[in-house]
């Protein structure tokens, strides 16, 4: 070896000699800070461990579920759209196509109270105080008859709430029962092809208004009634913006009401043309009695009278059958009220 290969393993060892030893460790890290583990700690076990004290009652988780929850989940946790149904479900576990929500289908209250907890509500994630995920934990409870209308949910009563599917689930033995079945590759006589047998329409997934990549699509021509230009020219005097952002407030209403073409009544009644028209005047929809005295008093929705409405319906008119606890901000009437102006009759 000459003299310099033997300076370069003489200065390199002397290197390795020399440099600190961690232990395995690798000198990265540090033990996380007493504050800093209760940050992360927020699961709740099935057993109530984690579970911070507290309560809240069915009827003020019905306002914060409206104002947090509804425009996602709707306001009676019934889902918009593609967005999680939570309530229903009942006796459908065992069906082709059953609806899983927290009703039918959820073990543990805990696992409830968990994700409202970490992850809700959408975009804006723990900021809800424990009472208030009380509150809609013990609506959403409400929502699946699970409980009466004056029930108040706490850490004293939690372990107390029995949910349907409790018993529904299994040990998942699997590593002992089938892992060793599935151990040898498909050597022989193996499957051809692979064919498709369900689209993921049966998930309620696949986009309806989106056609196959490549296939054609077939558009049939359509007829525009004098009905529907009138309602483009209200449109077109009406500030699009406002009506915009109605048409996205309008989501809190959409479980209930139907407006636009081919609208029917459904829990409410269908709101087109309902702007300046005369209270209940909806062809086959039953109001409640309130509803039909104020009709015969001559009541008419006005701006004025469908924005105090819609800011406390109970307040505004006691014993209506409307569950919905109202909109607080006056933009979002404003905007709400020139959304229902677009669909003037």
């Amino acid at each position: 070896m000459s003299k310099y290969r033997k300076l370069i393993v003489t200065t390199a060892l002397a290197a390795t000699l020399a440099a600190p030893v961690y232990a395995g460790t690798y000198g990265l890290g540090r033990p996380a800070l007493p504050e800093e583990v209760a940050a992360w700690d927020l699961d709740v076990s099935p057993n109530g461990t984690g579970l911070p004290a507290g309560s809240g009652s069915v009827m003020d988780g019905e306002e914060i579920f409206a104002d947090q929850c509804a425009v996602c989940h709707g306001d009676f946790a019934e889902g918009v759209g593609n967005w999680p149904k939570l309530a229903g479900g009942a006796d459908t576990l065992d069906h082709e196509d059953p609806l899983k929500t927290v009703g039918s289908y959820w073990p543990y209250l805990s696992t409830t109270w968990d994700y409202v907890n970490r992850s809700m509500p959408f975009g804006n994630a723990q900021t809800l105080e424990v009472d208030e995920v009380y509150a809609i934990v013990a609506y959403i409870l409400y929502s699946n008859d699970l409980v009466e209308e004056e029930f108040v949910l706490s850490q004293d009563n939690f372990l107390e709430v029995d949910m349907p599917n409790r018993d529904g689930f299994i040990l998942d033995d699997r590593d002992k029962t089938e892992y060793s079945v599935f151990n040898d590759s498909c050597m022989s006589d193996c499957k051809a092809s692979v064919e498709i047998t369900m689209r993921a329409l049966v998930l309620d997934v696949t986009p309806e208004e989106t056609a196959a990549k490549g296939a054609a699509v077939e558009v049939a021509p359509v007829e525009q009634s004098v009905a529907e230009e009138v309602v483009i020219d209200d449109i077109v005097a009406l500030d699009p913006e406002l009506v915009a952002k109605g048409a996205k407030t309008f989501m809190k209403c959409k479980a209930c009401h139907q407006v636009g073409e081919g609208a029917k009544n459904k829990t409410g009644p269908v709101l087109n043309g309902i702007v300046d028209a005369s209270v209940g005047q909806v062809d086959g929809f039953k109001y409640s009695k309130p509803m039909i005295a104020a009709a015969e008093d001559g009541l008419v929705w006005t701006e004025e009278e469908l924005s105090a409405f819609l800011t406390k319906p109970k307040t505004y008119m006691k014993g209506t059958r409307m569950s919905f606890s109202g909109l607080r901000k006056e933009k979002d009437i404003a905007a709400v009220i020139a959304y229902l102006r677009s669909f003037s009759q």
